[in-house]
């Protein structure tokens, strides 16, 4: 007995294959079916986490963030001496 993995799409009690499993027509074989999770778009999460803190958020926090970009502004270069 040979396993052979495919993907298909349910259409009522029928399920379409995305590809051609070169078996013989009217042949009988076993099927297990799993439902495929789909992965939500890239960037979902964070926009679904997005406001979480929002009850907790203080105006400390908005001070401390704006520091943090202020540093992240600042030149990471230094001189070398001579």
């Amino acid at each position: 007995m040979s396993v052979k993995p495919s993907r298909g799409v349910i259409h009522g009690k029928t399920i379409e294959l995305l590809e051609d499993l070169g078996l013989t027509e009217g042949q009988e074989v076993d099927v297990i079916v799993r439902v495929r999770k789909t992965r939500p778009e890239w960037g979902q999460g964070i926009l679904n986490s997005a406001g979480a803190m929002a009850l907790y958020w203080t105006s400390e926090d908005d001070r401390i963030l704006d520091e943090i970009e202020q540093d992240r502004r600042q030149p990471s270069t230094r001189e070398i001496p001579e």
